[in-house]
Formats: C-alpha cells, sequence, structure tokens
C-alpha cells in the first residue's frame, strides 16, 4: 500500500465530513440512523446520495452549486473519496458529508423517509450473468432502497453502458416503476440543455474519461412504485 493511500486513510479519521462506521455498528443500530439532518447538517433540508461516489466529485459539485440540499457520497473506498472530503473541509462546504461503507448495508444507515434523492454515477454495470445481482438497479438494491427513500423520492442513473441502460429501463417497466425520463446520449440531446447543471457541467471522473472517449452517456430518472 503506498505513501499516499495510507496518509488519505489516517487524514480521513480526523475530517469532520467523513463516517467510517465498522460493519458491527452498522448492524447495531448505526447512531446516525434517522439523525443525519439534526447531528450532521443541522437543519431539515433534502438528504440525497451519491451511491459509489469515486473521489466524491459530483457530490462535492451537487453541493456547491444546491445549498439548500444536503449530499451524502457514499464509497467502501476512502481513499478515493478522500479528495471530495479534503475540498469539502478545506473549502468550508457544510452540506456535504461521506460515508464509508458497502452499498448492500445502506439500509443499517438510514431511516423511513429520510433520503428524497439518489444518484447513482457510472457503477460498474456487472455485465456478466452470474454478477446481476451486484448491478446496482438489480431489483434487490430498489427494495433495499425503498426502504429509506421517500414516497416520492428520485433516482437517477447516469452510465455509459448501454446494457446496464437498457437492463435498467426493462427492470423499471416490468415492475411497473414510474420512469419520469430516459435518453440514450444526453450530451447529443438539446432537451437536455436547459439542465446543464445536474446532467452536464458536473461530471465524475469516469463521465469525463468516457466522454473524452467517445462514448455515449446515458440518463435515467425513475420513481420506485
Amino acid at each position: 500500500m503506498g505513501k499516499n493511500k495510507l496518509a488519505r486513510f489516517a487524514e480521513n479519521k480526523i475530517l469532520p465530513n467523513v463516517f467510517q462506521p465498522t460493519r458491527a455498528e452498522a448492524l447495531e443500530q448505526y447512531k446516525l440512523k434517522g439523525k443525519w439532518n439534526a447531528e450532521v447538517f443541522k437543519n431539515d433540508n433534502p438528504i440525497v446520495l451519491e451511491l459509489g461516489c469515486g473521489k466524491g466529485e459530483y457530490s462535492v459539485g451537487l453541493a456547491k452549486a444546491f445549498p439548500e440540499k444536503n449530499f451524502i457520497g457514499i464509497d467502501i473506498k476512502g481513499a478515493r473519496f478522500w479528495f471530495g472530503a479534503k475540498e469539502a473541509h478545506e473549502t468550508g462546504l457544510k452540506n456535504v458529508a461521506f460515508l464509508r461503507t458497502q452499498i448492500e448495508l445502506l439500509d443499517c444507515f438510514f431511516a423511513e423517509n429520510e433520503v428524497d434523492e439518489i444518484w447513482i454515477t457510472f457503477p460498474d454495470p456487472q455485465i456478466k450473468y452470474r454478477r446481476t445481482k451486484h448491478r446496482m438497479t438489480h431489483p434487490d438494491f430498489l427494495a433495499r432502497y425503498k426502504k429509506f427513500l421517500k414516497k416520492e423520492g428520485l433516482i437517477h442513473l447516469k452510465t455509459d453502458s448501454e446494457f446496464l441502460h437498457g437492463y435498467t429501463l426493462g427492470l423499471l417497466q416490468g415492475a411497473g416503476h414510474e420512469i419520469i425520463t430516459a435518453h440514450h446520449d444526453i450530451y447529443g440531446a438539446p432537451e437536455y440543455k436547459a439542465n446543464t447543471v445536474l446532467l452536464r457541467e458536473i461530471q465524475t471522473y469516469y463521465e469525463d474519461l468516457f466522454s473524452k472517449k467517445g462514448k455515449t452517456i446515458t440518463y435515467i430518472k425513475f420513481r420506485l412504485k
């Protein structure tokens, strides 16, 4: 393990916007479950999660653009989201935090109706059939999200994977979930020009990488029934 990674792990332990509970703490009723606004953000603003946040650039970008909302970037790799946590702390950005955990444990950290929106940004599409249950829009994951997402809560999926885009659309339609909007190329679609902050101006590391390689970026916004 490189020195830089060790240094990031060490700094994450003292950054006030980073939360790294153990698996045991998660399973034993995590102390912030149902209390993120009251104890972390100190307000009643809507809570938005970014799942698999990587370096945290999307969570930080959204927090800057929408100060009336609270954002939590979630990833198991703390050395990655250190970048976003460090930037947020140094710039005094108070409406974004980072949680190090597995997505499979999310319902251990958030109470019923605690979350308003979820962003799933460029997840591994898990193309192989034996990896189906690991897709972040698999029915098992959607059922988990529903435990803490508000009734009218939104889920956003941005991906460069036409496979995951198509898989998710088919799954949503088959299950009767509400598909609000779906497009296979948000950068080539003129109707998305008015929504540049959400869908174009803020980019993850992978989005920038894929776009430069000429890959189309797809988007789905939906509600669970």
